[in-house]
């Protein structure tokens, strides 16, 4: 697998990480249209990066990195990652090396401190309440199949967690058309098809793992608004989120994403996360997708589920019965 490195400027970092890329008219870049008129968004996308998902303890209060701690940051996570390969912890399979991963090796070039820009803090506001609920979970995984995460049961990652970054297989396809856009996630295969200028969603009585998505066009950008959850999956499941995987999602979980193609190789994704039953207020992360038509995406045959669930329930009976 090759590194690929993002191509948005570090001038979003002084803007609050929100704002667009510098305009069509600064940069000689025409935003290319689909034939009916439309933004084209199409093509294979990816955002592997080492940018945390929250902001670490040791950057508070900081939302952008130097250049040079950046570079310090990255070099040490190389210099780990190798000393690492041909290794695993005591007790753990691992893996062999690197070559098995692809979570990327660099930070956003806007060097944010955490793809959460909302709170300023760069925190997910979860209530506690939440949080004994991911570690309930936790303690009880060899209890129940239902305390196992949804993506080691082959399920779904959910939306927005399908787009949070992992370590590999961060790749997106999306293909449109006039009445329709479709997201392929490399991760667990999914395919997410998206209704625009549909004012309506489906019944309340029915309830989804990925919700029920509707989008629309507000000028250049693609606004998308998710819901009629269920209460079943998390809102992140991979451990690029350290903290948040494991939170669980209620009914009333109600997601808003933005894309907005800002430049030829770039397309800036924004997601509003708002579950009163879980967090505290609304958060939000940003964060740039990157063009790379060269990148293959072989389909994910996930069997974690068709074996792991049944071997680690097994596991943790025989485990009872020693301890008897």
């Amino acid at each position: 697998m090759t590194n690929r490195t993002f191509a948005l400027p570090a001038l979003i970092a002084a803007i609050c990480l929100l704002a667009p890329i510098a305009s069509a008219e600064d940069s000689g870049w025409t935003l290319p249209r689909t034939p009916w008129g439309h933004p084209d968004l199409q093509g294979m996308w990816t955002n592997e990066t080492i940018t945390p998902f929250e902001r670490p303890v040791e950057q508070e209060g900081k939302t952008v990195l130097s250049e040079e701690e950046a570079t310090s940051i990255e070099d040490g996570v190389a210099k780990r990652r190798a000393a690492s390969d041909g290794t695993s912890p005591p007790g753990t399979v691992g893996g062999y090396n690197q070559v098995w991963l692809d979570s990327g090796d660099r930070f956003l070039s806007s060097r944010q401190t955490s793809l959460v820009v909302d709170p300023p803090d760069g925190r997910v506001p979860t209530r506690p309440s939440a949080v004994a609920r991911r570690d309930y979970n936790r303690a009880h995984e060899g209890d129940s199949y239902v305390h196992m995460s949804v993506w080691d049961r082959c399920i779904s990652r959910g939306v927005p967690g399908s787009m949070f970054p992992a370590g590999y297989n961060n790749a997106y396809r999306i293909l449109q058309t006039p009445d329709h856009v479709a997201i392929l996630y490399e991760m667990i295969h999914d395919a997410r098809i998206i209704p625009l200028d549909t004012d309506s969603h489906v019944s309340d009585e029915i309830r989804l793992w990925m919700g029920d998505s509707r989008g629309r066009w507000e000028g250049e950008t693609l606004v998308v608004e998710v819901s009629n959850y269920t209460d079943k999956g998390w809102i992140a499941s991979n451990s690029a989120s350290r903290r948040i995987k494991g939170i669980p999602q209620s009914e009333q979980l109600k997601v808003v994403e933005r894309f907005t193609r800002v430049s030829e190789d770039t397309i800036q994704y924004e997601v509003t996360i708002e579950d009163p039953e879980i967090y505290t207020a609304p958060w939000k992360i940003a964060m740039p997708l990157t063009n790379d038509p060269g990148y293959v995406m072989y389909e994910y045959a996930c069997h974690e589920g068709n074996m792991a669930v049944e071997l680690i329930l097994g596991g943790a009976r025989a485990m009872e019965k020693a301890d008897q």
